[in-house]
């Protein structure tokens, strides 16, 4: 082949019985900033492993290979199928994808269960953020912080902010909406030089930060079973072993209908998309309607903080957090997407407009809460660990109504514990696949058609990291509060190569969903408030500051980058090839590379 046309040959061997037979392969060489690497079988080619039982399969390189990063893409194709990431088809295995329809469509017919309609993905977006619910469980952080006054004027600021990184992230989903998201995007706009690195880093922070999101949640359900047994039974004396059993309980119910009945997961979350509209209605009546009234002076003006910080733009700033968090998490959509039908359009679409409802519904329940919320005091030193019962309680006089509706919104939290389940699997399935974690975790169960294992990861450390809960509340809290700093983070590293592209890269293209020139201010605007948040976010919340209330998110983010970091000195350096590209085509088309 004439070098002038960009291609180089590669010879492929295959064992067959024993014998060897070859055939040329043409790996086109796009030598630009994305460094495209793509495989094309011919059609003979793909008849001959269509007539044998394929045991080995071989890249060797004919010629000298012209740049260093097309070298790793060839190692890492070989190192995954090697180590079985890359599995040969087997003719009459219903579970293993024919060599002739390899990349193409009939793959992800074949192979791919489409489980989501873009109805189903939207609903599952949506009540996955359930802002509204988050801000109410967690009011307690921002009354003690900034009061009443910072959450009425910070939720502006938290609300911008997350419209900015949504609408940035979705740009990236409509490009590639793959389960990998944060690294695949990475390794798609980094520059090239520093690709590899700046990818694998990537793709450990944001799956630390997804484990430490399903402990943060599943948490926060069990505070609430353990509220309302405080609430129904006055005798009863929550102890941490309790909180952390019925985290365990709450895991593993939720990890079996992940793998038993994943078919139902879409309509599941669909329903809970609903009851979340339909309980916001039932809040804000019952608030209106039934509980007494604060003045509009303590509502927006009242800014008295009960954590021990007198400097008020400090205290301010903490408040802020609380509002934050009711917003992280949104990229959870994309981690399906390749389970979605139509993923390019739906994802993005999912992922911005979810924030921008949940945008109105907790502004308005804030300001609801905040106006009808009763003696600041008393929820807040009320028996429960959750204000908001206590508040919901003094509104309505009866522990049956509250009761009632606080259970409805633990349907809503043990909903989301399912969503972040399956999320962190399909992520925790994408840095296997992709060479991160070890490929064993990549494997699709033949007759589930779910990554059990993926599954499986995350609930078991979350289930460990539970355990540290009956001796310290703090240690375990320590490892949720990394879920905020370690998705913040991998935002910024990806809305930073998505802005660096955009600048840059002139042969840049977009997906159909983007902001065309608007994108460099909303960019740029993401990456500040990112930054911003960043700052805060290691701040011990009380004031003076003692092991017990220690805000340990900075060691514990510090701690898992070195691990990171030195897996890419000792190891990843000179074995790890970066991201496969005909992996990264074959997702965003549809195709399954991993199954047994």
């Amino acid at each position: 082949m004439n070098a002038s046309d960009g291609s180089q040959d590669v010879l492929v061997t295959i064992r067959v019985n024993g014998g060897h037979t070859r055939a040329n392969l043409k790996i086109a060489s796009v030598l630009s900033i994305t460094q495209r690497v793509r495989i094309s079988i011919s059609t003979t080619f793909s008849a001959l492993i269509r007539t044998f039982s394929v045991s080995e399969f071989e890249f060797s390189k004919l010629g000298q290979v012209t740049n260093e990063m097309d070298a790793h893409e060839l190692q890492s194709l070989n190192k995954l199928h090697e180590r079985g990431a890359f599995p040969l088809p087997r003719d009459g295995d219903n579970d293993m994808i024919s060599l002739q329809d390899f990349g193409s469509r009939t793959v992800e017919k074949a192979c791919v269960k489409k489980r989501f309609s873009s109805t189903q993905i939207f609903f599952f977006a949506l009540s996955f953020l359930s802002s509204w619910e988050s801000i109410l469980v967690n009011i307690r952080a921002a009354m003690i912080n900034g009061g009443p006054r910072g959450l009425a004027w910070g939720i502006f600021v938290a609300i911008s902010g997350a419209l900015a990184q949504s609408a940035s992230l979705a740009e990236m989903a409509a490009m590639q909406p793959v389960a990998g998201a944060q690294h695949h995007w990475t390794s798609h706009l980094a520059p090239l030089q520093y690709k590899r690195f700046i990818t694998w880093m990537q793709g450990w922070i944001t799956w630390f930060a997804w484990v430490s999101l399903l402990a943060g949640v599943a948490n926060n359900a069990a505070n609430m079973i353990q509220g309302l047994a405080v609430v129904n039974y006055p005798d009863y004396v929550p102890q941490r072993w309790h909180l952390t059993l019925i985290i365990f309980v709450i895991l593993i119910v939720e990890g079996l209908i992940n793998v038993y009945t994943v078919r139902f997961i879409p309509w599941i979350q669909l329903m809970a998309g609903a009851l979340h509209v339909v309980l916001f209605v039932i809040f804000i009546v019952v608030f209106i309607t039934m509980a007494p009234r604060h003045p509009p002076e303590f509502v927006f003006f009242n800014g008295q903080s009960a954590s021990g910080w007198d400097n008020g733009f400090v205290s301010w700033n903490l408040g802020l957090l609380t509002p934050v968090w009711a917003f992280v998490g949104f990229d959870g959509a994309v981690h399906m997407g390749e389970e979605v039908r139509s993923a390019k359009a739906a994802i993005p679409r999912s992922i911005f407009y979810t924030v921008a409802i949940n945008s109105v519904l907790a502004y308005t329940i804030i300001v609801t809460v905040l106006f009808t919320m009763g003696p600041l005091d008393s929820a807040l030193n009320s028996g429960s660990k959750l204000p908001l019962i206590e508040i919901v309680r003094q509104a309505t006089g009866s522990i049956k109504a509250t009761t009632a509706m606080v259970s409805g919104l633990l349907v809503i939290s043990l909903s989301v514990n399912s969503a972040c389940i399956a999320s962190s699997s399909r992520l925790t399935w994408a840095w296997s696949r992709d060479g991160g974690l070890p490929v064993w975790f990549s494997v699709i169960d033949k007759s589930r058609g779910v990554p059990v294992r993926a599954i499986c990861l995350p609930i078991f450390l979350v289930m460990i990291l539970a355990c540290l809960n009956i001796a310290s509340s703090t240690a375990f809290g320590a490892f949720i509060a990394l879920s905020t700093m370690g998705l913040f983070v991998s935002y910024l590293i990806a809305i930073g190569c998505l802005l660096n592209a955009r600048l840059w890269n002139k042969s840049f293209q977009f997906g159909e969903w983007n902001m065309g020139k608007l994108g460099i201010l909303v960019n740029i605007y993401a990456l500040i408030y990112t930054v911003w948040v960043i700052i805060w976010l290691p701040f011990p919340q009380y004031r003076p500051v003692i092991a017990d209330n220690m805000n340990y998110s900075l060691p514990i983010f510090a701690a898992t980058t070195s691990f990171a970091l030195l897996l890419w000195v000792f190891y990843a350096r000179k074995n790890w090839g970066g991201l496969n590209k005909e992996v990264v085509r074959l997702a965003v088309e549809g195709g399954v590379l991993v199954i047994k």
